[in-house]
């Protein structure tokens, strides 16, 4: 068991209370303020408006005091905190110190066309590669594919949080859309189990972001590790299914017969080999690649004390600015695109947290470094088992 002492935010806030200003499809009000669209079901305007987990509408100036938050480390188990996770506190000061942040809020109008470009560009190379030779194949697939798909999950994200239409319901449909190339069905999926991993992150048995124990106990070694990252995709994809299942819906059902029934078009115009290549694309493209290291960069403990990692390099040009992390955490109801802005309005508190230079660095130290394994994760257990429960059932 070790201490570590580490500077959060005093917040007055009720713990847990919903903030109104986190949902992510927002109009501004005279002041500045968001008040969420009226478009949408009440589930999409739930889960928008309780993304965050305290209210923005403290009226005392936030101070900053020490709390001793308590970590069992190691290769055995996870880092457990005692404390909550630190970014709605973080918010509620920087909004304090800098109102016009609030000015951020949106959708970002450019969204829907960088997203036709990469399912247009992915379409195309599916097509020309179907009779490439499997260098050329491969190439392609590697340096161009994995890139445009993972682009394209990154705009999921986006679309998850309503930052690409100011409507919820267009956000959705646009998700469909932009999961085609994907050629695995997960737009719909991906924003439910997200919404939890903002409000709840962290949270045994909730946040299916972080591994379960017994990926923990398996991925401690070297070649453990590597097998881990080649298939990140597919752990992301089945663990939700054994930590927190959730019984799909209406929009599932959609989003799985919208993006097989492409799959089939592909199949019958291009061939087997071009289906295989948009699919390859999205394995490589989640694996081991450089564009996938922000998996393992955004919140496995490199530096003890810290569970949120930003990183400011080049990548962020073809993911949404994601890298922006620590920034997306504090304000998941800005687009990525202003991201930049936030961090160079509040930069004393940005600057000097722990940060990522290279998503390839992260991926040779979290493969190599015997001290990071799956279980480098922050966890924390701030709900009872029926409030657990409870939450599984309304979802």
């Amino acid at each position: 068991m070790c201490k570590i002492e580490i500077t959060t935010p005093a917040a007055t806030a009720t713990p847990n209370k919903p903030d109104a200003a986190a949902a992510s499809d927002v109009d501004l009000d005279k002041n500045g303020n968001p008040i969420p669209v009226a478009q949408g079901n009440k589930d999409d305007v739930a889960a928008a408006t309780a993304l965050s987990s305290s209210s923005s509408s403290s009226s005392s100036s936030p101070s900053t005091t020490t709390t001793t938050v308590s970590l069992e480390a190691g290769q055995d188990d996870f880092y457990w905190s005692t404390t909550e996770e630190p970014h709605a506190s973080r918010r509620l000061e920087i909004l304090a110190k800098y109102p016009e942040i609030k000015k951020l809020y949106g959708h970002d109008r450019w969204l829907k066309y960088k997203v036709l470009f990469a399912v247009v560009l992915q379409t195309t190379c599916a097509y020309y590669v179907k009779d490439a030779s499997w260098t050329v194949y491969i190439a392609t697939a590697y340096f161009i594919g994995a890139v445009a798909n993972h682009m394209l999950m990154m705009a999921l994200h986006e679309l998850s949080h309503h930052l690409g239409f100011r409507s919820f319901f267009h956000n959705k449909l646009f998700s469909l859309f932009a999961n085609l190339p994907i050629g695995i069905p997960a737009a719909i999926s991906f924003k439910r189990y997200h919404m939890d991993h903002h409000k709840y992150q962290g949270e045994d048995k909730v946040d299916v972001d972080i591994p379960t124990a017994w990926e923990g106990r398996w991925v401690n070694n070297t070649v453990a590790k590597f097998l881990f990252v080649v298939c990140q995709g597919a752990f992301y994809a089945l663990r939700p299914v054994v930590v927190h299942p959730k019984k799909p819906g209406v929009w599932e059902l959609a989003n799985a017969l919208v993006c097989i029934a492409f799959d089939l078009l592909v199949y019958y115009f291009m061939g087997l080999s071009s289906l295989l290549y948009l699919l390859m694309s999205t394995m490589i493209g989640t694996g081991f690649h450089p564009v996938a290291g922000h998996f393992i960069a955004e919140h496995y403990v490199f530096s003890e004390g810290h569970e949120t990692y930003s990183y400011y390099g080049w990548w962020n040009l073809v993911t949404f600015n994601v890298g922006y992390h620590n920034e997306h955490h504090d304000f998941p109801f800005i687009p990525g695109s202003r991201l930049p802005q936030v961090r160079a309005i509040a930069s004393e508190y940005y600057d000097p947290l722990p940060r990522h230079d290279c998503w390839v660095t992260v991926l040779y130290n979290f493969i190599t470094d015997p001290k990071i394994t799956a279980f480098s994760r922050v966890k924390r257990q701030t709900m009872s088992a029926e409030e657990a429960e409870s939450l599984k059932k309304r979802q």
